[in-house]
Order: C-alpha cells, then structure tokens, then sequence
C-alpha cells in the first residue's frame, strides 16, 4: 500500500509541476489570497492542505535525502556480487537459457551500477567501491547477498548442481533487492526524487519479472 501512495504521489507532483507551468505567467501580478490554489496531498492517514503556487514550485524540487544516498551505495555492492555470480556461468553450465539469464544480469546490472556511481558523484556522495562487498563480514551485508560460505559452495558446484544451486541463491539474491527498495519507500520523505523513484521503480518490476523465470527455470529440473 505505501508503494501504491508513493506512486500516487509522484503522479500528483507531476500533476502541480504542469498546473504550475500552466499557471506562473498569468498569475505572477495576481493576489496570493485569490489563487490560484493546489492540493497537496498529506501523508498517510493525514488530510490533504490547499497551498499556493510558490509552495507548489517548491514542493516539485524534490531533494534526495540521507536514505536515498544509502539505498544507492548499498546496491552498488548488492549489483556487484550479482555480477560476480553471473561470471561464473559460461565456464559452469551447459543450458543455454542460464546463459542467456546470465548475459541480462551482467548487462543490465553493470548498467546501473554505473547510473548509481554517477547519480552518487553528481551529488558529491561517497561512491561505492565495487570490491567493497569483498571486505563486508557476512553480518553487514545487504539483504539477499550470499555469504562467503555460500559464495564458496557455488563456486565449488558444478553441473547440474550448479545450475539449480545458482537459481536458488540468485533467487534469494533478487528478493533481498525487493526488500531494499521496500526499506526505501517505508523511510519517512525517501524514495521521492525523480532518479531514485524511477531506479527503485524500475528493480521491483525487472527483478520481479526475473524471479518468476528462474522459478520456472527451477521447476524444469525437477
């Protein structure tokens, strides 16, 4: 439900971004007292407010804030370990459909790792190293990563082994993306800036969308 307002949200801020280009230049000489007048939208379980033009100017610069900095380190390195996991299918498997999975995650996560290390840059913030899920001890990791047991047990795999060992923990892995951007959108004010909505947005639908082939992958080696 919280997703579902946050979208909500974004939609009517589009919305007060247009009414407002639509609106400025007429209404620059006009009394504040007699409009024209926005609705903005309250948090949840909270009343909507009737706010002026300026305020709505103001309201449309969403800032990044502190969770939205973490949220994008933390999956710098979360991309990482997927890649590293992604690498070892050519020399691994003999199915060309966990190849083919393999390529999508090595291109569409390198990808984004390097929009997140911009998008982090761009606002002077600590990019994370790739390497720095390496020096994590298990404890600290991000939801989903595998330990360095589990990563040793994969790497130890071969076969037909492999390939369902590598599902299931890619599988994990992709949930504990799930999990982040949830974290996210539940911190009070995060998850709000146009690149950060538009990022996490786009992990819940491809990540989602990728579980539900690697179960179907899975369900065909029983």
């Amino acid at each position: 439900m919280y997703a579902v307002w946050m979208l909500g949200v974004q939609k009517l801020r589009t919305i007060i971004v247009l009414v407002v280009i639509a609106c400025v230049s007429s209404c620059r000489t006009a009394d504040v007292e007699h409009g024209p007048y926005i609705i903005q939208p309250g948090e949840p379980g909270e009343s909507s407010q009737i706010i002026g033009v300026d305020e709505a100017v103001d309201l449309s610069r969403v800032q990044y804030r502190p969770a939205d900095v973490k949220f994008m380190q933390g999956m710098i390195s979360h991309h990482a370990q997927a890649l590293e996991m992604a690498a070892l299918l050519p020399s691994r498997t003999n199915r060309e459909d966990m190849r083919l999975l393999g390529q999508r995650i090595d291109v569409s996560q390198a990808d984004e790792i390097k929009m997140m290390q911009v998008w982090l840059r761009d606002r002077g913030q600590v990019v994370t190293d790739l390497d720095t899920h390496h020096r994590h001890h298990d404890a600290s990791l991000m939801p989903g990563m595998l330990t360095k047991d589990e990563l040793a047990r994969l790497e130890a795999a071969t076969d037909q082994g492999f390939d369902r060992l590598f599902l299931e923990f890619m599988i994990k892995h992709h949930e504990g993306a799930l999990i982040m951007v949830q974290a996210l959108f539940s911190s009070p004010g995060a998850g709000q800036e146009t690149e950060v909505f538009s990022f996490a947005s786009d992990v819940v639908s491809d990540q989602r969308m990728e579980i539900y082939r690697m179960l179907l992958m899975l369900g065909s080696m029983e």
